[in-house]
């Protein structure tokens, strides 16, 4: 059974990203805020859940929530800052956009996720002093595996997989030779042949080694 809370406190947010090991498309986080009395059956980490199953679940999440919030970093800036500062900075910028200010936050993973803030950059959203000083302010906790811990990260891990999932499937139908709509830019055997065939369009990280043989790639 998955626990209400790390901290005791009321606002306690819950944060997950969905899609860091993609060759393709945004790397995707939520933040949530969940009510004490909140209860779901099948919740549990996104990624032993159904595709079915999370969509089922996503709406209810969604309306139960004291509030939660989706951020997705695209592939211009996952390469210009890497990928596990986008992956935080998704986390952090979901945190942003919440209606309240949580006291305390729990990250799936390893890293605090304070570990990096105000990065300049060409692309995305610069934070503010303001904001940066509020994330600062919050105590934060990372924990791995959170996703089959805690029920706030579990849901934060639904509704970021549920969210980058519809954005695949759109993008999927701009470039259909990729299979995104299956692999959902994972790089899955059938996505690395259609790369090598095709090669690599605007939606691809140009960072991350797209091809075993990167060199075979014409850019």
């Amino acid at each position: 059974m998955l626990s209400k809370s790390y901290s005791n406190l009321i606002l306690e947010c819950g944060t997950d990203e969905a899609g860091r090991g993609c060759l393709a498309g945004p790397v995707t986080a939520a933040a949530i805020l969940l009510p004490n009395n909140f209860e779901l059956n099948l919740l549990n980490d996104s990624k032993q859940l159904s595709e079915k199953i999370r969509e089922k679940l996503k709406p209810v999440i969604e309306e139960k929530a004291t509030s939660f919030a989706v951020t997705h970093i695209f592939p211009n800036e996952i390469d210009e800052i890497n990928i596990l500062n986008a992956s935080m900075k998704a986390m952090q910028e979901s945190v942003l956009k919440l209606n309240q200010k949580p006291e305390y936050i729990i990250v799936d993973g390893n890293r605090p996720l304070n570990g990096k803030l105000g990065m300049k950059q060409k692309t995305g959203k610069i934070f503010t002093t303001d904001e940066i000083e509020l994330l600062k302010s919050i105590p934060n906790t990372s924990i791995i595996k959170g996703d089959s811990k805690y029920l706030s990260i579990a849901a934060a891990s639904v509704l970021a997989k549920t969210y980058r999932d519809k954005y695949m499937d759109k993008i999927h139908e701009e470039f259909p030779m990729y299979n995104w709509k299956k692999n959902k830019g994972y790089p899955t055997k059938d996505h690395r042949e259609a790369i090598k065939k095709y090669g690599p369009c605007k939606y691809h990280r140009m960072s991350f080694r797209l091809l075993p043989e990167q060199l075979t790639l014409e850019f």
